[in-house]
């Protein structure tokens, strides 16, 4: 800007006007440090890093499953859980990995690292989850916090890292007892992940356990109603609150308890501002391809505003405004802990 001609009236209203633009924008501010009044709703700023299955997948799959107008398993264009809490605390969330046209995983720079069809640590060609559209290459939780760490080095004390896995592994274990020795095992890698977060540097680590699977639709309509699913969820979780106090970490990071909140919430779900609860999906399986959420569009809705009175997107993944409201929570139970507010 040049100098002549400007007086000194002028000057401090120009300087003035620039730093209200400044603080607006929230600029001024380094990641990770303590923001303003006019800073992120959080109360502070933080960098978020995710790891997990399609509950936290940003965008993995969104080059393919974007033709057909969808990219996240929820009610597309809707977002997922953390996105919502990246923009609370003054972040946004993008694919760490996204696939091309030959079906292959390629880095692109973000930090959300979660991916749907992703187990705690199963290789992914064990398992087929939708082979046809993106193939066998999802990363379980342990190679994707390797390869955060091999492009990072570590983690810091401006960061927000996240954690969400484990659903899978419950929906693929089968019936007991074989199955809760998949779970619990699961479960104890979870934890010794976590501890790996924890040692590399991190230093605001959130855990969430596994929902009730079991109440979601695809539970309710099985055989058993989701019996089944409900017993195996609750035996990750209590091994992985056990595992976590064995190893020292249950001070170190923030547990949110997802099981509680899913079952009151489908519970109460009139309350909650939705019409449908856990019996039906927003999503018309006529009209969805692979009648998966992945591939979920305004144009597949079974009604306009179904991402809004719909609690299911499909038969397993919320809607948006569930990967909302668990996003409030998180953040609520975030600020209990004594971070930002």
């Amino acid at each position: 800007m040049p100098h002549i001609g400007i007086t000194p009236g002028l000057r401090k209203a120009v300087s003035a006007l620039l730093i209200a633009w400044l603080t607006a924008c929230g600029g001024g501010g380094d990641s990770g440090g303590a923001s303003s009044a006019s800073g992120p709703a959080g109360g502070v700023k933080l960098q978020v890093v995710s790891f997990g299955d399609s509950l936290s997948d940003v965008g993995t799959y969104a080059p393919i499953a974007g033709v057909l107008g969808g990219g996240r398993f929820t009610t597309n264009p809707g977002q997922v859980w953390t996105q919502d809490v990246a923009q609370y605390y003054g972040d946004t969330l993008t694919a760490a990995f996204t696939i091309n046209l030959a079906h292959e995983l390629k880095a692109q720079g973000g930090m959300g690292y979660a991916q749907g069809g992703s187990t705690v640590a199963t290789p992914a060609n064990q398992n087929r989850f939708l082979t046809d559209v993106i193939g066998d290459i999802e990363m379980p939780v342990n190679q994707q916090i390797s390869s955060y760490l091999s492009a990072h080095g570590s983690f810091n004390s401006g960061q927000l890292v996240l954690v969400w896995g484990g659903a899978n592994d419950v929906l693929r274990a089968g019936s007991p007892p074989t199955a809760d020795t998949t779970v619990q095992n699961a479960a104890t890698t979870l934890a010794q992940l976590v501890g790996q977060i924890v040692q590399s540097g991190a230093t605001h680590v959130v855990v969430i356990n596994v929902p009730n699977i079991g109440l979601s639709p695809d539970g309710v309509k099985s055989s058993d109603g989701g019996a089944n699913f409900t017993q195996l969820s609750q035996r990750f979780n209590a091994t992985l609150n056990a595992a976590l106090q064995a190893n020292g970490l249950q001070g170190k990071v923030i547990v949110i308890d997802a099981y509680t909140w899913t079952t009151q919430t489908i519970t109460n779900y009139q309350a909650n501002g939705f019409t449908v609860s856990n019996t039906a999906q927003a999503c018309d399986p006529s009209k969805t391809p692979h009648d998966t959420s992945l591939l979920c569009s305004p144009a597949t809705y079974v009604a306009s505003n179904a991402d809004q009175t719909y609690m299911f997107a499909d038969d397993l993944h919320p809607t948006t405004r569930m990967h909302a409201l668990f996003a409030q929570y998180v953040e609520q139970q975030i600020a209990a802990s004594g971070l930002g507010h």
